[in-house]
C-alpha cells in the first residue's frame, strides 16, 4: 500500500480528493501506483516551496519528470508517472484551478512495446495436468491455474471472484475500469472449479463471499497468488518462471493461434482498443515466420559445407 499523501497544501487536498474519486471506478492497484506517482511529484514541489495548484504548468512538469528519469526511472514508470500527472490536471481543469492540461505539452520517452511470451502450449498442457495430491489447497491452486488459462484473467480479476460471479460455464469478472464481461469457462477449468468448490467449505470463514480463500479462511490476496504459482512451476518442472500475466499472455496466443479471431479475442481479454490485442498478431506472425524459414525451400539456410 503507497503511503498516505500529505495534505497540509491545497495540492496535496486536491490530490487526495483525485484518488478518493479515481478509487470508485480504478483498480486498488491503480490507485496505488497514481498514489506514488502524486507523492513524488509532491516531494519535488515540497522541495521547491510550491504548493498553489496553479502554479503547475508544462515547464515545472517536463522538470519534475526530466528528474525522475535522471534518477533512473524505467520508460514504463515515467509514461504512467505523466499518465497520472494528466488525470490529476483534468481534476485541477473540472476544480477550476487552470483552463487547460499542461501535461498534454510534456513527452517522455517511448515504453518499448515487448512481445507477449507465452509457454510452450504442450509444456503447459504437461504442467497443468500434473497430478496434486486432492488437498483442498492444491484443488483450489488448480482451479486457479486453469482458470487464468481457461479465461485469460488478470490477477487482480481473479482475486476478486466472488462465488456469486460463477454461472454455468461462464464467469463475470470487472475488469479495468470496473468494466464488467462475462467469459467462457472451459471444460478442464469447469472440472477444476467443481471440484475446489466441494472443498472450499474446509478452509472458508463464514460469510466469507470469495471464491479463492486461503489457509486462514479470507480473500486469497494478489502476492499469494503470485506466490503459489512461482512455487507450483518449480515443484511441477515447469522450466519457465510463471506469473499470472504470463497464463494471460498464453491463453490469447494460443486462442489467436487457433481461431485467427482477432475480435473476439480482444472481448474475451477486456481491451478497450484493438490496438492493445493487436500486438497477439506479431507474435502469431513470429511464429509463421518461423515455420516458413523451417519450411519453404528458398528460405532455408544451407549447410555449411555448402557456404564453402
Amino acid at each position: 500500500m503507497a503511503r498516505p499523501l500529505d495534505t497540509s497544501t491545497p495540492l496535496g487536498r486536491e490530490a487526495d480528493a483525485f484518488l478518493e474519486a479515481l478509487s470508485r471506478t480504478a483498480s486498488p492497484a491503480t490507485v496505488d501506483a497514481y498514489r506514488r506517482d502524486l507523492a513524488a511529484l509532491l516531494d519535488f514541489l515540497d522541495r521547491h516551496d510550491i504548493g498553489d495548484p496553479a502554479a503547475l504548468d508544462a515547464a515545472l512538469l517536463r522538470r519534475f519528470l526530466g528528474g525522475e528519469r535522471s534518477r533512473g526511472l524505467a520508460p514504463r514508470s515515467l509514461a504512467r508517472r505523466r499518465a497520472a500527472l494528466s488525470r490529476f490536471a483534468e481534476h485541477l481543469m473540472a476544480c477550476g484551478y487552470m483552463d487547460h492540461n499542461p501535461v498534454s505539452l510534456v513527452r517522455t520517452p517511448r515504453v518499448p512495446r515487448d512481445l507477449p511470451r507465452p509457454v510452450d502450449v504442450d509444456a503447459l498442457a504437461r504442467f497443468l495436468d500434473t497430478p496434486h495430491d486432492g488437498s483442498p489447497l492444491a484443488c483450489r491452486d488448480q482451479a486457479m491455474l486453469e482458470l487464468f488459462y481457461s479465461s485469460g484473467l488478470r490477477l487482480a480479476e481473479l482475486a476478486a471472484l466472488d462465488l456469486d460471479d460463477i454461472h454455468a460455464r461462464r464467469v463475470r469478472v470487472l475488469g479495468k475500469g470496473g468494466k464488467p464481461r462475462q467469459v467462457p469457462v472451459g471444460r478442464r477449468a469447469d472440472q477444476a472449479l467443481t471440484d475446489w468448490l466441494s472443498l472450499r467449505g474446509a478452509l472458508a470463514a463464514d460469510g466469507e463471499p470469495a471464491l479463492f480463500v486461503g489457509a486462514r479462511g479470507n480473500r486469497l490476496g494478489h502476492r499469494a497468488i503470485q506466490q503459489r504459482m512461482r512455487q507450483l512451476a518449480l515443484t511441477r518442472g515447469l522450466a519457465e518462471h510463471l506469473h499470472p500475466h504470463r497464463l494471460r499472455h498464453s491463453f490469447a496466443s494460443h486462442l489467436l493461434e487457433s481461431s485467427q479471431d482477432l475480435r473476439a479475442v480482444q472481448e474475451l481479454l477486456g481491451h478497450a482498443n484493438l490496438s492493445t490485442t493487436q500486438v497477439y498478431t506479431r507474435l502469431d506472425w513470429q511464429h509463421l515466420a518461423a515455420g516458413y524459414d523451417a519450411a519453404h525451400p528458398r528460405a532455408r539456410r544451407r549447410r555449411d559445407s555448402d557456404d564453402t
